[in-house]
């Protein structure tokens, strides 16, 4: 499910894992690489320094192109919530800091993702990161299959 205002998206999954799984897969490098690109072919870099203020760095190589994103974490409740900024290091798709919430909700043997990215400057780069994090948030759902 996906909805929001102009300038934010919002997308909703159950994964069905325990709620400390699902975070350590949102959070430590080594799993985020099998997730953080939406193109199951490219290739993943992750860096991540998980404390407020510490920085993350994601590398994404599709098809020869790299793309990179990067941003800086706000807000750490583990396993509860994170809070991070986000944007694109290539000057043609940099968009200025964008914020992105992701809730973690126990629900039994399960656990409920609530993403939230906000701050988009147009609808254009709103519907683009629609998609990129649809894919990423299937290939995520995949893990726990």
């Amino acid at each position: 499910m996906s909805v929001g205002t102009s300038n934010e998206l919002r997308m909703t999954r159950t994964i069905k894992a325990d709620q400390q799984a699902v975070w350590d897969a949102w959070t430590q490098p080594k799993q985020m690489k099998n997730w953080t690109c939406p193109d199951p072919m490219g290739a993943v870099e992750v860096e991540a320094d998980l404390r407020i203020g510490g920085a993350f760095r994601i590398v994404m190589e599709v098809e020869g192109n790299k793309h990179i994103a990067f941003g800086t974490y706000r807000e750490i409740d583990a396993p509860n919530r994170i809070v991070y900024t986000w944007d694109w290091e290539d000057p043609e798709t940099a968009m200025g800091e964008t914020v992105v919430t992701v809730d973690f909700l126990a629900k039994g043997d399960s656990t409920e993702v609530v993403l939230v990215h906000s701050g988009f400057p147009a609808v254009e780069a709103k519907e683009s990161h629609e998609q990129g994090w649809g894919a990423c948030i299937m290939r995520f759902e995949g893990l726990f299959d």
